[in-house]
């Protein structure tokens, strides 16, 4: 009997071991639950996961907010727990003691991924916007801050008046590297070609501590300001980690590959500060996009 239990305390110790060996290492948290009727969050957000967790770094939870105009005195994630948060959302400011957290957990060294139109998401809120960089919508404008764009190689802040954010028609860009040395960049080809999607124009906020990683030219004829706007960059704030990734309209664009792996890796250095990802074989090119399945 005692060879029994025996073998069976060490299948045990045996699965546990295999378990915290595949255990991935990191815990990430999507907030969701609003968003404008043309931001699809419940088929975005399950996508979003899919990508995290295939990474094998990261478990994925989501926190949900209540629908717009119901109560969400009761929504208080739980920042603290995780090593990164993605947002998902652009509705109802959360409660006071939800912003309190979540800044106490940017600035001491949480990270945070932006995603598509959380940039929209509580013009209001001082410190968000600070955290964010660059934002639109939602009534901003000069008053919010500059825009920012790559000019003669380099950032240009451009504080003239405007709206902050907008774009063209649905359409296919390039993205150019303008930062190739930062880890979520590195490796990377300079150049790379997106599916057709929306292309975020006029973003304009504090941008303090910001550095662009790679933009994408939006001409006049396609309803662009006729810039190279930044789509992909980070922010700090206090000791955090941000990262803004301004693609992915819904979920058909989020498995262009040049969405993925910025995304991927953008989430991994927000959380630890580097990145141990490698450039996948079938990452797009400087003239073709690639779609995985």
């Amino acid at each position: 009997m005692f060879h029994k239990h025996g073998m069976m305390a060490l299948g045990i110790s045996i699965l546990l071991a295999a378990w915290a060996v595949a255990a991935p290492p990191h815990k990430a948290l999507i907030v969701d639950g609003q968003n404008v009727p043309s931001h699809d969050w419940k088929n975005t957000t399950p996508v979003l996961k899919k990508h995290l967790e295939a990474t094998k770094l990261f478990t994925v939870d989501v926190a949900t907010s209540p629908a717009k105009g119901e109560d969400n005195s009761g929504f208080k994630p739980n920042f603290a727990a995780y090593d990164v948060v993605v947002s998902n959302y652009q509705g109802d400011l959360w409660p006071e003691a939800t912003q309190k957290a979540f800044v106490e957990y940017v600035n001491n060294g949480g990270g945070f991924v932006v995603y598509h139109f959380a940039c929209a998401a509580f013009p209001q809120w001082k410190e968000y916007n600070e955290i964010i960089g660059l934002g639109g919508w939602g009534g901003r404008n000069e008053k919010d801050g500059p825009y920012v764009r790559w000019k003669d190689g380099q950032i240009v802040r451009d504080t003239s008046p405007g709206k902050g954010g907008g774009h063209g028609p649905m359409q296919p860009f390039q993205l150019v590297i303008r930062e190739p040395n930062h880890p979520i960049t590195q490796g990377l080809p300079e150049k790379f070609m997106h599916v057709d999607d929306e292309l975020y124009g006029w973003l304009r906020g504090p941008a303090k501590n910001l550095t662009v990683l790679a933009t994408a030219f939006a001409p006049k004829e396609l309803g662009g300001a006729g810039e190279h706007e930044p789509v992909l960059f980070t922010v700090g704030y206090g000791q955090g980690r941000v990262v803004q990734v301004a693609l992915g309209h819904t979920p058909k664009e989020l498995y262009s590959v040049a969405f993925i792996v910025p995304f991927q890796r953008a989430a991994e250095w927000a959380a630890t500060g580097k990145v141990t990802q490698a450039v996948p074989s079938d990452f797009p090119t400087a003239d073709k996009a690639t779609v995985r399945q």
